[in-house]
């Protein structure tokens, strides 16, 4: 939804942050440092323009100050294209994180997508519909404006007809693009399958995106550089979008079809009940990492699962209790820790990771026995394997360390959208013994 190009990116800002001008109903409105480069070409394309199409010309300062009004007053045009899906979404349920001003135009980013398609159409639509009225009132008004100015009336119809431009640009039916959204909301009403919505409306827009490419080369080896560079950049634009969905959805195939037991790792040891309270203290001493990245201490008696135990009954008792303390007076039940079967899909590992906040989940076997462990960084690390991506071992141990996702993966957001969408139940699962 901009000025050029028009995607709605649901999940993750697309852009950086840039600067908070205000904030409207909890929505900062950004200006990204690229906004000042497009808003200095906007100006010099429109004082060349009024200096052609204004007769009597005005002085050259008039011209430069009227080119830079105009500039300024298209991305309000931009701003308020975005706020009409902002404040559509909001009445959906839907939070907007930001709107922000950037090279291309403007982009909402908002929390997730409408769990309807009847919801994902409007807030689709309601751009749009914001761009046509807007050029449909400055278009009605451009002769009462040129009466009061001749300026105030070239003004006037250049905005009234660049909000017509944006509206129906952006209308085409093909993803980043506005129509691509409203294409993705019909087919996923049509098919009941917001899958299927996307790719087709995915499709749509690499078909666009390459069209752009091409007319643009036509455009530079026929001399309009300008024109062409625009249509390359924005193809460009459209296929890494398409990419990135395309990535989306193979992202929640694979979050569905893999298994807990395909990423699951054995971050825990085993000790006899009998084992002393010294030999743990000697474990815990020998383990240099901080107590949260230590292998959980699980224990047995005689082949049967009793619980867990940590170092506080270290912390609690004596130093000379110790030799004749033994683990097993003080295990703690297994139940304390948050668990999942190994059969469960990945997405499911994600959801209840965000739910109980927790850093490890235990992983079950069908029997209901320890078999293994998960955190997020094995989880995010088995997704990028299938994805075809090496992850080089620094980063994957950072990615423990912080205990995250490794590449800032967004996952819960993923899920979140997964289930608003009904494509998962999130009915509880079984999680614990």
């Amino acid at each position: 939804m901009t000025a050029a190009a028009g995607p709605t990116h649901l999940h993750r800002r697309p852009v950086g942050d840039g600067w908070t001008l205000l904030t409207i109903r909890g929505i900062p409105l950004r200006i990204h440092p690229s906004w000042f480069v497009i808003v200095l070409l906007a100006t010099l394309a429109f004082q060349q323009h009024y200096s052609q199409a204004l007769n009597p010309a005005p002085a050259e300062p008039l011209r430069w100050a009227l080119a830079l009004v105009t500039a300024v007053l298209l991305f309000v045009s931009v701003l308020l294209h975005e706020l009409g899906h902002a404040l559509v979404a909001l009445a959906h349920g839907v939070k907007v994180r930001s709107i922000t001003l950037f090279l291309l135009g403007g982009v909402a980013s908002v929390e997730r997508e409408c769990s309807t398609a009847r919801g994902a159409l409007l807030v689709a639509a309601a751009g749009p519909a914001v761009s046509l009225a807007l050029g449909a009132v400055l278009l009605a008004s451009r002769h009462a404006a040129a009466d009061l100015s001749p300026a105030l009336g070239a003004m006037t119809a250049e905005l009234g007809g660049l909000n017509m431009v944006l509206a129906l640009f952006n209308l085409l039916p093909g993803l980043p693009l506005d129509g691509g959204l409203i294409v993705k909301a019909l087919v996923w009403q049509v098919s009941g399958s917001q899958r299927k919505g996307l790719q087709v409306a995915n499709a749509t827009g690499s078909f666009l995106a390459y069209l752009a490419i091409g007319l643009g080369a036509v455009l530079l080896l026929r001399g309009a550089g300008l024109g062409g560079a625009w249509l390359i950049l924005l193809g460009w634009f459209g296929l890494g979008a398409a990419r990135n969905q395309r990535q989306l959805l193979l992202l929640q195939q694979l979050l569905k079809e893999l298994r807990v037991r395909d990423a699951a790792a054995r971050r825990f040891r085993v000790l006899e009940a009998r084992t002393s309270l010294r030999e743990l203290s000697r474990l815990q001493l020998d383990d240099k990492r901080d107590a949260a990245s230590r292998d959980w201490l699980l224990v047995t008696d005689r082949g049967r699962w009793q619980g867990l135990i940590d170092d506080k009954p270290l912390q609690e008792l004596p130093v000379q209790c110790w030799d004749q303390g033994t683990v097993g007076e003080h295990v703690r039940p297994l139940s304390e820790l948050a668990s999942i079967t190994d059969s469960a899909p990945l997405w499911q590992a994600v959801q209840l990771f965000e739910d109980r906040g927790v850093q490890r989940l235990l992983v079950l076997s069908p029997a209901g026995l320890p078999c293994g462990t998960l955190e997020r960084s094995e989880l995010g690390l088995a997704l990028l394997q299938r994805l075809g991506l090496r992850l080089p071992p620094p980063l994957l141990e950072a990615a423990r360390r912080q205990q995250g996702y490794p590449l800032g993966l967004d996952l819960p957001q993923v899920v979140g959208a997964m289930v608003a969408s009904g494509e998962v139940s999130a009915e509880p699962q079984p999680q614990q013994r």
